[in-house]
């Protein structure tokens, strides 16, 4: 199997920045990229132009990212089998958010028009379905017992995430351990399994490879604990989506579920009014709401205790700049803007 002519774990310089994490990780990126852009290959027209506005569309590659640094944190090159099962872990990904899409009615992401915008819903949930059998193709092409258990582990619960979610919409009455049991299935599960896929292509031991999918799954849950934030505190323009969507959709995200619980009997009525309806003109009432009851630092404190859980899992793995890129991008999900 061949492997990236990459600097070994001594030259490499150490990343401080997420600017410097991309530096060190774009050659294989590059090669996530062109793999990606050569699956998505078929000789059925529609499936390549939905799948062509997906990669124009871009995004961060966040989850090909942690494939590819725990992989590397514990060997010494990237393997063509990690690249396979970056691009399987972008796959999975990026079907889910066809049919997220698609149950959630959106028409924008990442400040474009979405796939069922343009093509309609019964495009976007096929196509979804073709990424999700390419990941699987890909899955078996590696020919791993573990790998092909992990990830259809993770698909599954990724389903029983979405459903759950389908399930507390309009509900002002879901707990914080609901809410968390959400977003461990529909996002922490793939952050894990990412983590712990570069591990093991690497042959790291049970020990190691456990330690990044803990890192995973506490990544996960404070990406999706900030991202719930940017709800309420983003910019329009760099999320590229309106502000109040999860309010519109009757979402009972944290921050609603920390200012019913932190807030006055009134403040509890408002913010659960607001659930129950989908009402995105209640957002200004709504956001006060969240700042009299420090609803968002209650948030950010949770998310920052996640960070600093993913951080020391990565204490079992030797100390080299992959380790600190993983711990850059552990930073960075609690300053997030999109």
């Amino acid at each position: 199997m061949s492997t990236s002519a990459l600097p070994n774990h001594a030259d490499a310089p150490r990343p401080q920045t997420i600017a410097d994490v991309l530096a060190l990780t774009r050659a294989d990126l590059d090669r996530v990229d062109r793999q990606i852009r050569r699956e998505l290959h078929s000789d059925v027209v529609l499936i390549g132009q939905i799948g062509e506005h997906i990669i124009a569309a871009g995004g961060k590659r966040l989850r090909p990212q942690l494939v590819l640094l725990c992989a590397q944190a514990i060997g010494e090159q990237i393997s063509d089998g990690a690249v396979q099962l970056a691009v399987v872990v972008e796959f999975i990904h990026t079907a889910t958010l066809l049919h997220d899409d698609v149950v959630d009615e959106s028409d924008r992401r990442r400040g474009r028009d979405t796939a069922n915008a343009l093509w309609g819903n019964a495009a976007s949930v096929l196509v979804g379905d073709f990424l999700y059998s390419r990941a699987f193709q890909l899955m078996v092409g590696v020919d791993r017992m573990a790998v092909m258990r992990i990830l259809a582990d993770t698909t599954n619960r990724i389903a029983e995430g979405e459903v759950l979610q389908l399930m507390h919409l309009g509900d002002p009455e879901v707990s914080e351990a609901r809410y968390r049991d959400v977003i461990e299935r529909k996002t922490a599960v793939l952050f894990a399994a990412a983590c712990r896929l570069g591990a093991l292509t690497s042959g790291a031991s049970s020990e190691v490879e456990l330690a990044c999918a803990r890192f995973g799954h506490h990544l996960g849950m404070a990406f999706q604990i900030a991202d719930d934030l940017l709800d309420y505190t983003g910019d329009a323009s760099k999320i590229g989506k309106e502000l109040g969507d999860d309010l519109a959709e009757g979402k009972p995200t944290l921050p609603l579920i920390l200012a019913q619980q932190r807030g006055s009997a009134e403040v509890a009525r408002c913010i659960a009014d607001a659930i129950r309806e989908g009402n995105r003109d209640a957002l200004p009432a709504v956001v006060e709401a969240l700042r009299q009851t420090d609803a968002l630092e209650a948030c950010e404190q949770l998310a920052a205790d996640e960070v600093a859980a993913a951080k020391q899992a990565l204490e079992a793995l030797p100390d080299n700049p992959w380790r600190a890129a993983l711990e850059v991008l552990a930073e960075h999900a609690l300053r997030r803007s999109s």
